[in-house]
């Protein structure tokens, strides 16, 4: 038998207080919108029917782009309750099968539950199946939640009648307006077999407030640890552990306290994350270790070392065995296997080979005023302390920067560049000023760059 899905989301969240639609306010990284349409999407039904108010373009756009099948839309032209709009998606929806109506604002409800209301439905015989909340003991014409499963021809002339006022919130109707528990007494009175499933505990809470989506968002993010517990992850304090919906976590990687891992963040096995880390959107391979850091939109590669107080901006790309260390900033940047750059350094709009040393304090000078520019660091290199490197640029393989240079021009492989003003020395500078001295005021040059630059310790590391 065919299965049609309507997700009725047209009510207006008037509750919210809020310019961004209701069906788009994230609860643990997603959607609430998402959430129904990923249980309903397990269940391969042969159209997914999303109902919106008038207006409603930023939801279908949204709707649209969150990659959970072929979506199609009906609107409901005026909040007149759940029944009125189920009626407006009655005409997408074919003349045989199964209906499953479900309200767009329970976000946790499972598809779990969901096939077992579409198992009892079919083996009860029954026009209509009522989910009900897990205890609840109420006459079956009260019953009413967050699921209806409905034979097709029992709905022909009876969703609209249900709701025949301009109250409520239309499409999630129960808030003023009537609902599809209307419609139950009717089937009932035609002689049709009406029955109830439970779902498990909590799973019908509706969204209708922020504090209801606090709510279901601290229970999303329970159920997510408690899977990946079950998965061969340590979580060392869930209670100061939080981990959106759709990350992913791989076996024997350990997540200290004060971690932050939010939507679309896939984190390898055998990794330490945190504490006081929060990544965004990040890809964290296997054995790597970030510690007290912020990551959004960045890669982290096998066994690579970031933090403490690190920052990886989109685009940020660390090699195999790579070490971001403190207060570094990356963005749109690769740093290849085996490359450190270990404290104090802005890396930005550059290429950084392999096994490459970037000294304490340098910064990849990469703005101009009008526009960005990139460096591209060779394999080998070492990058002095407190080197600029003003893009664009090329430091060939090998190279080799002074520190305290700010580096203009290329340079090539296996060459030293240094870029200083002469060093000065005035004699009995402090005893003029008052201080303690006893040398003379003559006034001393330094040696030549060249010649300073034969004594190693001169060039500076990090």
């Amino acid at each position: 038998m065919s299965l049609s899905v309507v997700v009725l989301a047209a009510g207006d969240g008037g509750r919210f207080r809020s310019a961004v639609p209701k069906s788009l306010h994230a609860v643990a990284g997603r959607p609430l919108l998402w959430h129904v349409l990923a249980a309903a999407a397990e269940l391969h039904a042969d159209r997914t029917v999303l109902v919106v108010g008038r207006g409603d373009d930023e939801v279908c756009a949204a709707a649209s782009s969150l990659g959970l099948g072929q979506l199609e839309f009906a609107v409901q032209p005026e909040p007149r309750g759940s029944g009125d709009a189920l009626a407006w998606a009655l005409p997408r929806l074919g003349d045989g099968g199964e209906v499953l109506v479900l309200h767009g604002d329970t976000p946790l409800l499972t598809a779990r539950t969901l096939r077992r209301l579409l198992d009892e439905h079919q083996a009860a015989g029954a026009v209509a199946t009522v989910l009900t909340p897990s205890g609840e003991r109420r006459p079956i014409e009260e019953a009413g939640g967050g699921a209806y499963l409905f034979q097709r021809s029992a709905l022909d002339g009876r969703s609209r009648n249900a709701s025949d006022d301009d109250g409520g919130e239309g499409g999630e109707g129960g808030e003023g307006g009537h609902d599809l528990r209307e419609l139950i007494p009717g089937l009932r009175a035609g002689g049709g077999r009406v029955v109830t499933t439970e779902a498990s505990d909590g799973e019908l809470l509706a969204v209708t407030d922020r504090a209801r989506l606090a709510e279901a968002a601290a229970a999303l993010r329970r159920r997510r640890l408690d899977r990946l517990l079950a998965d061969g992850v340590t979580v060392t304090d869930p209670a100061t552990t939080y981990v959106d919906v759709d990350v992913e976590v791989g076996r024997d990687t350990v997540l200290e306290p004060l971690t932050f891992l939010e939507a679309g963040t896939r984190i390898g096995a055998g990794c330490v994350i945190g504490p006081n880390t929060r990544l965004h959107a990040c890809m964290v391979d296997d054995h790597a270790t970030v510690t007290q850091a912020v990551g959004v939109e960045a890669h982290v590669g096998e066994g690579a070392t970031v933090g403490p107080f690190a920052y990886l901006r989109p685009g940020a790309d660390l090699g195999p065995g790579s070490k971001v260390g403190t207060y570094v900033e990356v963005k749109k940047s690769s740093v290849g296997r085996g490359s450190k750059v270990p404290h104090l350094t802005y890396v930005g709009d550059a290429e950084i080979g392999e096994d490459v040393n970037v000294g304490a304090g340098t910064v990849f000078v990469n703005y101009d005023g009008r526009a960005k520019h990139r460096t591209v660091v060779g394999n080998g290199a070492f990058i002095g302390s407190d080197t600029m490197l003003v893009a664009p640029l090329v430091i060939g393989d090998g190279a080799q920067t002074a520190a305290g240079s700010t580096i203009t021009r290329d340079v090539p492989a296996g060459a030293l560049a240094i870029e200083r003003a002469v060093q000065r020395i005035i004699d009995g500078w402090a005893q003029r000023r008052g201080r303690h001295g006893r040398h003379g005021g003559q006034t001393r040059r330094a040696t030549s760059d060249h010649e300073e630059s034969e004594g190693s310790g001169s060039l500076g590391g990090g």
